[in-house]
């Protein structure tokens, strides 16, 4: 099949299986991520993520990752909410999770789907093609890639965002030993809006278009292990899972598509924090099961909702944080003793400053 020809056929196959974009670039298109990544790297912006300094080579060079491969397919999936993220901050007795973690696990999903697409087009073309597909877990920058492939754009808060998709999607991507046609790569359509930059609770942006991870409300209640510093747990609010500021604030979100996988729709309301506060490792692990949060464990996620509930300015949870007193963990336990200060701080003026 002529090229062109099959690269209309792989645009609408991918339709069908229900992605919202796609775009194709060559797998040497964005030479300069190596640069930025060393340098993000010896700023020591990655914070405890070691496993980005791990595999920088293949990380900073997709061309490296697979030689072989001569194209790489960039897709995009939306998983835009169907109410408003932000209104859980207003509730201090609920959890707020990021939206992408309220329904099933989005590696999955979109694998799964990956898969059939990377499939099908093995199918339309002589035996001996190769295909290697990725869902976020492997050392590929999806965001510069995407870029590349025209797919959108890196906004000023360093996440991925298109005119005719806002920025609630996910990335997957097909490397091939075919050669297709490329596309052209999108350039930025943020001009000097800050509305991303204002509105992150941590001030987790050193500048426009830079991430210190270090202070990201996602990297600190997913990835960060042991107590968060005092100053920026005060900053998490009832956010025990990631955090959708940025995204939220984006005002292309007016262009942004509804989600078509029914998946990714909450499994319920906001959990209340007390009940969550009681989950052990077996309850946690049922609770979570599919979900995106259950990668966490149970004690990270615990050290979270006592973050919050230290928030909250409930007095009537400092008797569920005290109970975890003596967790088996030091940061759970630290958390609970943080929280109960914080409370007593609330009802009684007690000092609430630093861990005990």
């Amino acid at each position: 099949m002529e090229p062109s020809a099959l690269k209309r056929r792989l645009v609408a196959q991918a339709r069908e299986e229900g992605f919202s974009g796609l775009g194709i670039c060559a797998p040497d298109a964005v030479p300069e991520t190596a640069a930025r990544l060393r340098a993000f790297l010896e700023a020591g912006r990655h914070g405890q993520m070691d496993w980005m300094a791990e595999r920088e080579g293949w990380r900073g060079s997709a061309a490296a990752l697979w030689p072989e491969a001569r194209s790489v397919i960039m897709l995009a999936e939306a998983y835009t909410p169907d109410h408003d993220p932000m209104a859980v901050l207003r509730e201090p007795g609920r959890a707020a999770i990021s939206v992408y973690a309220q329904g099933r696990d989005y590696h999955d999903l979109v694998k799964r789907r990956l898969k059939r697409l990377g499939r099908w087009l093995l199918d339309q073309v002589p035996a001996g093609a190769g295909i290697k597909v990725f869902v976020d877990t492997a050392p590929v920058m999806e965001k510069p890639l995407a870029q590349a492939a025209g797919l959108g754009w890196q906004g000023t808060h360093t996440n991925l965002l298109a005119r005719n998709l806002g920025s609630w999607f996910f990335l997957g991507a097909i490397f091939t030993t075919l050669d297709l046609p490329k596309d052209r790569a999108e350039i930025s359509h943020c001009g000097s809006c800050r509305a991303c930059l204002d509105a992150c609770p941590t001030g987790a942006f050193p500048a426009p278009w830079q991430l210190d991870a270090r202070r990201c409300i996602s990297y600190l209640t997913i990835e960060h292990k042991g107590p968060v510093e005092p100053e920026l747990r005060e900053r998490l609010g009832n956010r025990i899972y990631g955090c959708d500021d940025c995204l939220a604030a984006c005002p292309w979100n007016k262009f942004a598509v509804a989600a078509r996988e029914i998946g990714y729709r909450p499994k319920g309301g906001a959990p209340e924090l007390s009940e969550l506060a009681g989950l052990d490792d077996a309850g946690f692990r049922a609770r979570f099961a599919g979900s995106p949060v259950k990668r966490i464990g149970r004690d990270r996620f615990l050290r979270n909702v006592l973050y919050a509930i230290g928030n909250s300015d409930l007095p009537e949870l400092r008797a569920v944080a005290a109970g975890l007193h003596d967790d088996p963990d030091p940061a759970v336990a630290d958390a609970a003793r943080w929280a109960v200060m914080r409370l007593g701080s609330a009802t009684s003026g007690e000092s609430a400053a630093g861990p005990v």
